[in-house]
């Protein structure tokens, strides 16, 4: 039934789902003319909106491109390299290496995001060098799916932010520590069926008797050999050097400690960045092979670069002229204490179809949900979780968060969306009902 439904979406995404940036492009004309129709908004103030908020994110656009950057560069290591093609040894059959990329993606993610995105990605396609006539698309789209337990892991925005003293939010709702949101039970249980469930959803998809054609291109591993040859001059034995990457690394490892000694545990992206790409340092030994995996991972960065800007705008326009509001009431306008967090989370899928940034998305949305939470006695904690897992949720079809997978396997969106769009109904399936069922 899963290869039926798998092949009837891929049918319809192929056909219908545009490039990113074409989505991202046909996305500004829609947000554009709703915001006149629905609100009070001129075409000129729409065009301010816009133009106003173009260029609001450029600086999580930079954090965003330097999560695929480190992560790429992390995973890209010859420790990490020999680690994961140890575990891809342990697979000779195609439905094994779908479940085990779908495992190790969800680890990863639950971790940290970024690197799972990257590493699931990278450790897919060495699974598709060692396992024969492997579905090379449902195999990425296999390690992309682990990205939707992301919200719900360490590095959740959401759960991180209202949990850290100053937060915007500080004043309305107070702080609410990781014990009441990460680690409550109504967010472990759906992660803990995610683990179990979505890894044999994807192998359900699997197509065990028409054979897949991989182009080898896709597969191909070639680097730069510098460093192999005897340097010649000055400049290349400095490059080649490790005393140099030692230095360096060891000069981050200290901050990283010094860091973490005088906040604790408080994470956020850019320490997150940092420690990946001083540990990127450290691991690949020499200045000039960690040169060749940035030039290597800077690659998959293009659509990032391009794309957040116009994203940033879709913010702007949908926050200027409250169409974001009018979404989230008409969902607030029948909820009850019980059945606001799933209200949350289905609104907060809507949205993030249109402002895919879970920062960004509770920057707008949360304000308007925690005011809801508190006129009708809801679940502060709990509502919260619900934007949280629905920004994560729909990320299963938003081809921006794709970008770096995509980057790294050399595919296009619509290879990969229809076997996503499966996964989609099963995580909205657990994830509603366990914050509906599930007391907070």
């Amino acid at each position: 039934m899963f290869r039926k439904l798998a092949d009837l979406s891929n049918a319809v995404v192929s056909r219908w789902l545009p490039d990113p940036f074409l989505f991202v492009a046909l996305l500004t004309m829609v947000i554009f003319a709703l915001g006149i129709a629905a609100t009070p908004s001129t075409p000129l103030q729409m065009l301010e909106h816009w133009g106003g908020g173009f260029w609001n994110l450029l600086s999580f656009a930079m954090q965003m491109a330097m999560v695929l950057v480190t992560g790429y560069v992390l995973a890209s290591t010859a420790l990490l390299k020999r680690m994961l093609s140890a575990l891809a040894g342990t697979v000779t059959s195609a439905s094994g290496a779908i479940v085990l990329v779908t495992v190790v993606a969800l680890l990863a993610s639950w971790i940290n995001w970024g690197f799972g995105l990257v590493i699931g990605a990278i450790f897919a396609k060495e699974l598709a060098r060692r396992v024969p006539r492997v579905d090379y698309p449902l195999l990425i789209a296999s390690a992309y799916s682990g990205f939707v337990i992301w919200h719900a892991g360490l590095s959740g925005s959401v759960p991180l932010t209202i949990a850290t003293p100053g937060h915007f939010l500080e004043k309305t709702m107070g702080l609410i520590p990781t014990g009441q949101t990460i680690f409550a039970t109504y967010t472990l249980v759906p992660v803990a069926l995610l683990m179990v469930l979505v890894p044999l959803v994807n192998r359900a998809m699997l197509n065990r008797e028409k054979p897949v054609v991989i182009d080898p291109a896709l597969l191909d591993e070639t680097h730069h050999n510098v460093g192999v040859a005897t340097p010649r001059t000055p400049a290349e034995r400095l490059e080649n050097s490790p005393w140099v990457s030692w230095v360096i690394g060891l000069l981050g490892l200290a901050y990283t400690i010094k860091y973490f000694v005088d906040k604790g545990a408080a994470l956020n992206l850019n320490i997150v960045n940092f420690i990946f790409l001083f540990a990127g340092i450290l691991l690949h030994g020499t200045p000039r092979r960690f040169i060749d995996a940035t030039i290597d991972a800077v690659k998959g960065t293009a659509g990032i670069l391009v794309q957040f800007p116009f994203y940033a705008g879709l913010a702007g326009m949908m926050a200027g002229s409250g169409l974001i509001k009018l979404f989230s009431d008409a969902f607030i306008a029948v909820a009850t204490p019980a059945t606001l967090p799933l209200f949350a989370f289905l609104s907060a899928g809507l949205v993030n179809i249109f402002v895919p940034s879970g920062g960004g998305q509770w920057a707008v949305q949360g304000p308007i949900m925690v005011q809801a939470a508190q006129e009708i006695g809801a679940s502060l904690p709990k509502t919260a979780m619900g934007v949280a897992w629905g920004d994560a949720w729909t990320n299963l079809i938003q081809p921006f968060w794709a970008l770096p997978a995509l980057g790294i396997a050399g595919l296009k969106a619509r290879d990969i969306m229809g076997y996503c769009l499966i996964v989609l109904f099963v995580v909205g399936a657990v994830v509603g009902l366990s914050l509906w069922l599930i007391p907070g």
